[in-house]
Protein backbone atom coordinates (compact mmCIF):
# COMPACT_ATOMS: atom_id res chain seq x y z
CA UNK A 1 0.00 0.00 0.00
CA UNK A 2 3.02 2.27 1.12
CA UNK A 3 4.66 1.77 -2.93
CA UNK A 4 1.30 2.61 -4.26
CA UNK A 5 0.68 5.78 -2.43
CA UNK A 6 4.11 6.95 -3.36
CA UNK A 7 3.68 6.02 -6.96
CA UNK A 8 -0.32 8.33 -6.64
CA UNK A 9 1.96 10.85 -5.21
CA UNK A 10 4.34 11.19 -7.89
CA UNK A 11 1.47 10.80 -10.65
CA UNK A 12 -0.33 13.58 -9.18
CA UNK A 13 2.77 16.10 -8.48
CA UNK A 14 4.33 15.83 -11.43
CA UNK A 15 1.94 18.30 -13.84
CA UNK A 16 3.11 20.91 -10.76
CA UNK A 17 7.02 20.62 -12.10
CA UNK A 18 6.36 19.97 -15.69
CA UNK A 19 5.23 22.61 -17.63
CA UNK A 20 6.12 21.69 -20.95
CA UNK A 21 2.87 20.20 -22.99
CA UNK A 22 5.06 17.74 -24.63
CA UNK A 23 6.42 16.16 -21.70
CA UNK A 24 2.88 15.89 -20.54
CA UNK A 25 2.27 14.29 -23.53
CA UNK A 26 4.84 11.40 -23.29
CA UNK A 27 3.62 11.16 -19.31
CA UNK A 28 -0.08 10.68 -20.91
CA UNK A 29 0.74 7.70 -23.50
CA UNK A 30 2.96 6.14 -20.83
CA UNK A 31 -0.52 5.75 -18.46
CA UNK A 32 -1.82 4.60 -22.46
CA UNK A 33 1.03 1.97 -22.68
CA UNK A 34 0.69 1.26 -19.00
CA UNK A 35 -3.44 0.44 -19.47
CA UNK A 36 -2.47 -2.09 -22.07
CA UNK A 37 0.45 -3.42 -20.34
CA UNK A 38 -1.63 -4.61 -17.52
CA UNK A 39 -3.91 -6.53 -19.17
CA UNK A 40 -1.28 -8.59 -21.24
CA UNK A 41 0.46 -8.77 -18.08
CA UNK A 42 -2.51 -10.98 -16.76
CA UNK A 43 -3.16 -12.55 -19.83
CA UNK A 44 0.82 -13.79 -20.51
CA UNK A 45 2.55 -13.24 -16.59
CA UNK A 46 -0.10 -14.80 -14.76
CA UNK A 47 -2.42 -16.83 -17.16
CA UNK A 48 0.70 -17.82 -19.23
CA UNK A 49 -0.75 -17.04 -23.03
CA UNK A 50 1.33 -15.26 -25.34
CA UNK A 51 -0.64 -12.82 -27.85
CA UNK A 52 0.38 -10.46 -30.51
CA UNK A 53 -3.26 -9.23 -31.74
CA UNK A 54 -4.33 -6.63 -28.55
CA UNK A 55 -3.27 -3.93 -30.99
CA UNK A 56 -6.83 -5.48 -32.64
CA UNK A 57 -8.85 -5.02 -29.31
CA UNK A 58 -6.81 -1.18 -29.16
CA UNK A 59 -8.07 -0.16 -32.25
CA UNK A 60 -11.76 -1.78 -31.43
CA UNK A 61 -12.02 0.32 -28.60
CA UNK A 62 -10.67 3.59 -30.61
CA UNK A 63 -12.78 2.95 -33.64
CA UNK A 64 -15.75 2.13 -32.09
CA UNK A 65 -15.64 4.76 -29.52
CA UNK A 66 -15.52 7.39 -32.49
CA UNK A 67 -17.70 5.70 -34.51
CA UNK A 68 -20.35 5.51 -32.09
CA UNK A 69 -20.00 8.98 -31.97
CA UNK A 70 -20.07 9.72 -35.72
CA UNK A 71 -23.12 7.30 -36.15
CA UNK A 72 -24.91 6.78 -33.27
CA UNK A 73 -24.98 9.96 -32.03
CA UNK A 74 -23.23 8.70 -27.87
CA UNK A 75 -21.05 11.02 -26.13
CA UNK A 76 -17.87 10.13 -25.67
CA UNK A 77 -18.19 8.07 -22.51
CA UNK A 78 -21.09 6.00 -23.55
CA UNK A 79 -19.57 5.40 -26.94
CA UNK A 80 -16.76 4.15 -24.80
CA UNK A 81 -18.32 1.87 -22.61
CA UNK A 82 -20.13 0.58 -25.82
CA UNK A 83 -16.94 0.26 -27.37
CA UNK A 84 -15.33 -2.06 -24.59
CA UNK A 85 -18.02 -4.18 -24.45
CA UNK A 86 -18.18 -5.09 -28.08
CA UNK A 87 -14.69 -5.45 -28.00
CA UNK A 88 -15.13 -8.03 -24.64
CA UNK A 89 -18.19 -10.15 -26.21
CA UNK A 90 -15.78 -10.47 -29.48
CA UNK A 91 -12.90 -11.53 -27.28
CA UNK A 92 -14.79 -14.03 -25.23
CA UNK A 93 -16.52 -15.42 -28.34
CA UNK A 94 -13.15 -15.85 -30.10
CA UNK A 95 -11.60 -16.93 -26.81
CA UNK A 96 -13.61 -19.98 -26.45
CA UNK A 97 -12.06 -21.23 -29.77
CA UNK A 98 -7.99 -19.76 -30.14
CA UNK A 99 -6.79 -20.18 -26.35
CA UNK A 100 -7.47 -24.01 -27.16
CA UNK A 101 -4.38 -24.11 -29.61
CA UNK A 102 -1.35 -23.79 -27.60
CA UNK A 103 2.31 -22.12 -28.10
CA UNK A 104 3.16 -20.65 -31.96
CA UNK A 105 -0.19 -21.74 -33.03
CA UNK A 106 -1.94 -19.33 -30.71
CA UNK A 107 0.65 -16.69 -31.44
CA UNK A 108 0.00 -17.13 -35.08
CA UNK A 109 -4.21 -17.33 -34.80
CA UNK A 110 -3.70 -13.74 -32.51
CA UNK A 111 -1.31 -12.55 -35.13
CA UNK A 112 -4.14 -13.08 -37.86
CA UNK A 113 -6.42 -11.43 -35.45
CA UNK A 114 -4.49 -8.15 -35.74
CA UNK A 115 -3.79 -8.36 -39.83
CA UNK A 116 -7.68 -9.02 -40.00
CA UNK A 117 -8.83 -5.84 -38.14
CA UNK A 118 -5.93 -3.82 -39.64
CA UNK A 119 -7.13 -4.95 -43.16
CA UNK A 120 -10.25 -4.30 -42.72
CA UNK A 121 -9.61 -0.77 -40.58
CA UNK A 122 -7.49 -0.04 -44.05
CA UNK A 123 -9.92 -1.03 -46.90
CA UNK A 124 -13.63 0.50 -45.23
CA UNK A 125 -13.00 3.94 -46.63
CA UNK A 126 -16.75 4.85 -46.45
CA UNK A 127 -16.98 4.05 -42.64
CA UNK A 128 -13.19 4.50 -41.19
CA UNK A 129 -12.16 6.93 -43.12
CA UNK A 130 -9.37 3.92 -44.93
CA UNK A 131 -5.62 4.61 -44.52
CA UNK A 132 -6.27 8.68 -44.45
CA UNK A 133 -7.71 7.94 -41.09
CA UNK A 134 -10.85 9.63 -38.71
CA UNK A 135 -10.38 13.08 -37.92
CA UNK A 136 -12.59 15.44 -35.47
CA UNK A 137 -13.08 12.88 -32.58
CA UNK A 138 -14.22 15.54 -29.50
CA UNK A 139 -12.96 14.87 -26.25
CA UNK A 140 -14.96 13.68 -23.20
CA UNK A 141 -16.87 16.15 -21.25
CA UNK A 142 -18.33 16.00 -17.60
CA UNK A 143 -21.12 18.66 -17.88
CA UNK A 144 -19.37 22.07 -18.35
CA UNK A 145 -16.00 20.80 -18.55
CA UNK A 146 -14.28 19.18 -21.57
CA UNK A 147 -10.75 17.09 -21.23
CA UNK A 148 -9.18 19.18 -24.28
CA UNK A 149 -5.34 19.95 -22.83
CA UNK A 150 -2.72 17.51 -22.47
CA UNK A 151 -2.83 18.24 -18.95
CA UNK A 152 -6.62 17.36 -18.19
CA UNK A 153 -6.18 14.07 -20.32
CA UNK A 154 -2.95 12.94 -18.31
CA UNK A 155 -5.09 13.09 -15.37
CA UNK A 156 -8.17 11.42 -16.70
CA UNK A 157 -5.80 8.58 -18.11
CA UNK A 158 -3.75 8.19 -15.15
CA UNK A 159 -6.53 8.74 -12.99
CA UNK A 160 -8.18 5.65 -15.00
CA UNK A 161 -5.39 3.71 -15.05
CA UNK A 162 -4.07 3.88 -11.00
CA UNK A 163 -7.71 2.94 -9.71
CA UNK A 164 -7.45 -0.21 -11.96
CA UNK A 165 -3.62 -1.21 -11.06
CA UNK A 166 -4.87 -0.75 -7.15
CA UNK A 167 -7.69 -3.00 -8.26
CA UNK A 168 -5.43 -5.59 -10.13
CA UNK A 169 -3.12 -5.34 -7.38
CA UNK A 170 -5.77 -6.59 -4.56
CA UNK A 171 -6.99 -9.15 -7.02
CA UNK A 172 -4.00 -10.91 -7.84
CA UNK A 173 -3.49 -11.01 -3.85
CA UNK A 174 -6.10 -13.32 -3.16
CA UNK A 175 -7.85 -17.05 -4.70
CA UNK A 176 -7.71 -15.72 -8.39
CA UNK A 177 -3.64 -14.85 -8.28
CA UNK A 178 -2.73 -18.02 -6.87
CA UNK A 179 -5.17 -20.18 -8.79
CA UNK A 180 -3.59 -18.10 -12.23
CA UNK A 181 -0.03 -18.81 -11.45
CA UNK A 182 -0.92 -22.61 -10.98
CA UNK A 183 -2.22 -22.90 -14.80
CA UNK A 184 0.98 -21.35 -15.75
CA UNK A 185 2.73 -23.93 -14.33
CA UNK A 186 1.28 -26.75 -15.14
CA UNK A 187 -2.20 -26.87 -16.94
CA UNK A 188 -2.29 -30.46 -16.57
CA UNK A 189 -1.88 -30.38 -12.61
CA UNK A 190 -4.62 -27.44 -12.38
CA UNK A 191 -6.61 -29.51 -14.11
CA UNK A 192 -6.25 -32.18 -11.81
CA UNK A 193 -6.86 -29.55 -8.70
CA UNK A 194 -10.24 -29.03 -10.69
CA UNK A 195 -9.65 -25.54 -11.88
CA UNK A 196 -11.78 -24.87 -14.99
CA UNK A 197 -8.41 -23.89 -17.02
CA UNK A 198 -10.43 -23.04 -20.21
CA UNK A 199 -12.53 -20.64 -18.29
CA UNK A 200 -9.76 -18.65 -16.57
CA UNK A 201 -7.74 -18.52 -20.06
CA UNK A 202 -11.33 -16.86 -21.11
CA UNK A 203 -11.37 -14.26 -18.41
CA UNK A 204 -8.05 -13.29 -18.77
CA UNK A 205 -8.37 -12.89 -22.41
CA UNK A 206 -11.21 -10.71 -22.25
CA UNK A 207 -10.26 -8.45 -19.59
CA UNK A 208 -7.17 -7.56 -21.54
CA UNK A 209 -8.69 -6.84 -24.24
CA UNK A 210 -11.21 -4.59 -22.33
CA UNK A 211 -7.94 -2.98 -20.80
CA UNK A 212 -6.57 -2.27 -24.98
CA UNK A 213 -9.99 -1.07 -25.54
CA UNK A 214 -10.59 1.79 -22.96
CA UNK A 215 -6.84 2.60 -23.47
CA UNK A 216 -7.82 2.59 -27.21
CA UNK A 217 -10.57 5.03 -26.68
CA UNK A 218 -8.68 7.19 -24.64
CA UNK A 219 -6.35 7.42 -26.96
CA UNK A 220 -8.60 8.44 -29.98
CA UNK A 221 -10.78 11.03 -27.55
CA UNK A 222 -7.60 12.47 -26.47
CA UNK A 223 -5.64 13.01 -30.01
CA UNK A 224 -9.12 13.53 -32.07
CA UNK A 225 -7.69 11.59 -34.75
CA UNK A 226 -7.24 8.39 -35.37
CA UNK A 227 -5.71 6.17 -38.05
CA UNK A 228 -4.95 2.33 -38.88
CA UNK A 229 -1.16 2.20 -38.58
CA UNK A 230 -1.40 3.25 -35.16
CA UNK A 231 -2.70 -0.37 -34.50
CA UNK A 232 -0.80 -2.62 -36.90
CA UNK A 233 1.23 -5.42 -36.01
CA UNK A 234 4.14 -3.51 -34.55
CA UNK A 235 2.09 -2.06 -31.82
CA UNK A 236 1.19 -5.41 -30.75
CA UNK A 237 4.67 -6.46 -30.68
CA UNK A 238 5.29 -3.23 -29.00
CA UNK A 239 3.32 -3.68 -25.70
CA UNK A 240 4.12 -7.54 -25.35
CA UNK A 241 8.10 -6.03 -25.41
CA UNK A 242 6.72 -3.93 -22.62
CA UNK A 243 5.68 -6.63 -20.58
CA UNK A 244 8.59 -8.91 -21.11
CA UNK A 245 11.62 -6.00 -20.70
CA UNK A 246 9.00 -4.54 -17.41
CA UNK A 247 8.88 -8.31 -16.00
CA UNK A 248 5.50 -10.16 -16.82
CA UNK A 249 5.50 -11.52 -13.25
CA UNK A 250 4.08 -8.49 -11.51
CA UNK A 251 2.02 -5.61 -12.68
CA UNK A 252 4.68 -3.42 -11.30
CA UNK A 253 6.76 -4.36 -14.36
CA UNK A 254 3.83 -3.23 -16.88
CA UNK A 255 4.49 0.19 -14.91
CA UNK A 256 8.44 -0.13 -15.23
CA UNK A 257 8.34 -1.69 -18.36
CA UNK A 258 5.81 1.36 -20.04
CA UNK A 259 7.64 4.26 -18.13
CA UNK A 260 11.24 2.88 -20.18
CA UNK A 261 9.84 2.23 -23.30
CA UNK A 262 7.51 4.86 -24.27
CA UNK A 263 9.87 8.12 -24.22
CA UNK A 264 12.87 5.76 -24.84
CA UNK A 265 12.80 6.68 -28.87
CA UNK A 266 12.34 10.13 -28.02
CA UNK A 267 15.40 10.54 -25.68
CA UNK A 268 17.35 7.94 -28.17
CA UNK A 269 16.07 10.76 -31.40
CA UNK A 270 18.80 12.45 -30.62
CA UNK A 271 21.78 9.80 -32.03
CA UNK A 272 19.33 10.28 -35.47
CA UNK A 273 20.23 7.55 -37.61
CA UNK A 274 21.46 5.37 -35.30
CA UNK A 275 18.47 5.29 -32.87
CA UNK A 276 16.89 2.44 -33.89
CA UNK A 277 20.35 0.54 -33.16
CA UNK A 278 20.53 1.92 -29.70
CA UNK A 279 16.88 0.76 -29.08
CA UNK A 280 17.32 -2.48 -29.89
CA UNK A 281 20.66 -3.00 -28.24
CA UNK A 282 19.29 -1.39 -25.12
CA UNK A 283 16.30 -3.78 -24.91
CA UNK A 284 19.00 -6.99 -25.95
CA UNK A 285 21.18 -5.60 -22.96
CA UNK A 286 18.17 -6.20 -20.62
CA UNK A 287 16.87 -8.80 -21.19
CA UNK A 288 20.20 -10.69 -21.20
CA UNK A 289 21.83 -9.21 -17.79
CA UNK A 290 17.95 -8.95 -16.47
CA UNK A 291 15.90 -11.54 -17.75
CA UNK A 292 13.57 -11.31 -15.20
CA UNK A 293 12.77 -7.06 -16.22
CA UNK A 294 13.43 -3.96 -15.28
CA UNK A 295 11.13 -4.97 -11.94
CA UNK A 296 14.04 -7.61 -10.84
CA UNK A 297 16.16 -4.23 -10.47
CA UNK A 298 14.51 -3.15 -7.40
CA UNK A 299 15.08 -6.09 -5.67
CA UNK A 300 18.87 -5.67 -5.60
CA UNK A 301 19.12 -2.13 -4.43
CA UNK A 302 18.98 -0.95 -1.08
CA UNK A 303 15.99 0.94 -0.93
CA UNK A 304 14.00 -1.71 -2.31
CA UNK A 305 12.15 -2.14 1.72
CA UNK A 306 10.79 1.03 0.51
CA UNK A 307 9.77 1.41 -2.79
CA UNK A 308 8.62 -2.36 -3.78
CA UNK A 309 5.77 -4.37 -2.25
CA UNK A 310 6.60 -6.40 0.03
CA UNK A 311 4.94 -9.51 -2.09
CA UNK A 312 8.06 -8.64 -4.84
CA UNK A 313 10.97 -8.53 -2.33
Amino acid sequence: MRSFLVLYLIIYLLPIFVKNPYYLNVLAFIGLYFLVALGLTIFIGFAGQISLGHGAFYAMGAYGSALSYFYLKLPPFFGTLLAIFVTSLVAGILGRFVLRLKGHYLVMATLALNLIVYISLCEAETITGGISGLPGIPPYCIGGFCFNTDKANYYLIWTIALTIFFFILRLLQGRLGRELKAIKSSEAAARALGLPVLRYKVWSFVFSAALAALAGALYAHYLSFISPKTFDIFYSVEVVTIVLVGGMGSPWGALAGAAFLTPLPQILSIFEELKDIFYGLSLMLILIFYPQGLISILKTTTWKKFFLPKSLR
